[in-house]
């Protein structure tokens, strides 16, 4: 398998798909595969990916932050997935007749549009808080699927007035000091030769190194529940063993089991797309970036920069994929990247 995996990212990164990758591949407790490959940055100058490379990883922050933060609000009793947002969030209500609920962010079936349309450098975190109340809402709620960074940008905004503390502060000690996520944080402080750079940035007028690529959470001063996390894939890695382990991490209870198999469970059997809490579910209908051999079990999800992880626990599998494809621009070489990886990988298992 490794031989394999090598030169199937050398010829990604020689193609021009991606600058450079770290990969890690774990089965039934085992690691099979963790290595490098490539380019951390290409612009103004090429230098190699590392194992400890800290990654953007975009719309993964959905997942490794909001989710379990929203999660462990759940067990605690200080919300539940019925909730209306506007039992928490009051001015959510004033503009909506339709009673969004908490299950229902949590799924991407508020009817929240997926984006706005305006400049986000245009608004302060407040202003755009108080654009998402005053949206219309594009259908009913619980209705239909529509991916919506805004509905998780509601829903970082419901964590902190339930904590009554900054979201990026809840996740680090509710989660990641838990976990040992020493490199898992909001805004990193860490040596420029630790990144891998993004994508370019007019404003700035630089690539973007250690900065959030995506321009919401750039301009809510980098800290957002759609986007925003920076990571390693030692850190993923344990994020990742806390949900192969039903919620506990070297004897800690991290979530409960309950959480983590209602969190996997298809609340959207309605619509061609299977979501469950925060992840993306492997649909029998329709493409997957799990690729084709995943089982029906299988979860996980994306992110814009060209990160993803995914899990299946029928085999007791995951595969966590970090790269900076957008460093070389919005191309849409990852979308057949993923799947094609997945594939090889799965197939070489017993």
């Amino acid at each position: 398998m490794e031989e394999q995996i090598d030169s199937f990212l050398q010829k990604a990164v020689a193609e021009g798909h991606i600058p450079g990758a770290v990969l890690q591949v774990a089965h039934q407790g085992q690691l099979l595969y963790e290595n490098a490959v490539g380019y951390r940055a290409c612009f103004p100058e090429r230098l190699p990916m590392q194992l400890d490379t800290v990654f953007d990883l975009a719309s993964l922050t959905k997942v490794v932050a909001t989710l379990p933060a929203a999660l462990q609000l759940l067990e605690r009793g200080q919300m539940a997935l019925d909730d209306p947002v506007d039992s928490i969030i009051p001015q959510f209500g004033r503009h909506h007749a339709e009673k969004v609920r908490i299950g229902h962010l949590l799924t991407h079936t508020s009817g929240l549009h997926a984006d706005f349309t305006f400049d986000p450098y245009t608004m302060t975190k407040e202003q755009m808080q108080a654009a998402i109340c005053q949206l219309d809402l594009l259908h009913t709620p619980g209705a239909k699927v529509i991916y919506s960074d805004l509905g998780m940008m509601l829903l970082a905004h419901v964590i902190e007035a339930l904590t009554d503390m900054p979201f990026d502060r809840y996740v680090r000690q509710a989660i990641f000091e838990p976990l040992e996520m020493e490199e898992t944080c909001f805004n990193p402080t860490f040596a420029q030769e630790r990144y891998a750079a993004t994508e370019f940035c007019p404003r700035r007028g630089v690539y973007k190194v250690g900065i959030v690529h995506d321009e919401k959470a750039d301009a809510m001063g980098g800290v957002s529940g759609h986007a925003g996390l920076f990571s390693t894939v030692a850190d993923l890695s344990r994020y990742a063993c806390m949900w192969k382990h039903d919620g506990l991490y070297r004897g800690r209870r991290i979530l409960s089991k309950t959480a983590i198999r209602t969190a996997r469970r298809n609340f959207t059997a309605f619509d061609a797309e299977h979501r469950g809490l925060g992840w993306l579910l492997k649909s029998p209908t329709g493409p997957s970036s799990s690729g084709d051999f995943m089982s029906a079990e299988a979860y996980g999800h994306t992110g814009f920069t060209g990160t993803s992880i995914w899990f299946d626990p029928q085999v007791h599998l995951h595969v966590i994929m970090l790269t900076n494809r957008v460093h070389f621009g919005r191309h849409d070489h990852i979308l057949r990247l993923r799947p094609r990886l997945h594939n090889l990988i799965r197939a070489s298992l017993s």
